[in-house]
């Protein structure tokens, strides 16, 4: 990314400028949510939606197959590639603190919901009934760490602790039981490539289903 302002550059990941007047400032992290249009949908009912831009032809923005295209193209970053997955495996990143973790989107898909401790901090990670929007939270309420499990034959998302047996929605919000009306903190994550993940988390940790 260039601002305008200084003419300065910003790798996109890490938000660090890398080359210009600004070289070697830092920009504040701000949460961001990315899900499927339905499941932001349902949830904020009276959002608004960004319209095309009538300037730019509609061939010009990001086809719909674009992550099936991405897998074709030839990562070349030389000795820095990590072969232990397919550079373009889709992995969902999570940072806490000093510790970085990977989790290959497969296998989130599986096992949904993923029960973890990252940088001595129990988290979940949930996938929606869409098998595409990911979210993490602190698995922490009112100082008691829960174990969840998925209601499966629910028709939305339901998210039960073992605990109290509160429902939780895709949300993280407490929606009957015991702890009803109470949310869970949410976890920021980031959806990337294998390879570029690793680049920028040189020393990250990689899920695994078996362990």
């Amino acid at each position: 990314m260039r601002d305008e302002e200084t003419g300065s550059w910003w790798q996109q990941v890490s938000g660090q400028a890398i080359a210009g007047p600004l070289k070697g400032k830092q920009l504040r992290s701000v949460f961001c949510d990315e899900v499927s249009f339905g499941v932001w949908k349902r949830e904020q009912p009276n959002g608004r939606v960004l319209k095309p831009d009538p300037s730019v032809a509609v061939k010009d923005y990001v086809p719909s197959d674009w992550d099936q295209r991405m897998t074709k193209v030839p990562v070349n970053i030389g000795d820095k590639l990590d072969r232990s997955m397919p550079p373009r495996t889709q992995i969902v990143g999570i940072t806490i603190g000093n510790s970085d973790k990977a989790y290959p989107l497969e296998l989130l898909v599986k096992q949904s919901p993923v029960i973890d401790d990252i940088g001595g901090v129990p988290i979940v990670i949930i996938v929606g009934k869409d098998r595409k929007s990911v979210r993490a939270y602190e698995r922490v309420v009112d100082d008691r760490k829960l174990e969840f499990f998925g209601k499966n034959d629910a028709p939305e998302f339901v998210l039960v602790d073992a605990e109290t047996g509160t429902e939780w929605d895709f949300a993280g919000k407490g929606i009957t039981g015991q702890l009803q009306g109470k949310e869970l903190k949410k976890v920021a994550i980031l959806n990337d490539y294998w390879f570029d993940w690793k680049i920028y988390h040189p020393k990250t940790a990689v899920y695994d289903l078996g362990k």
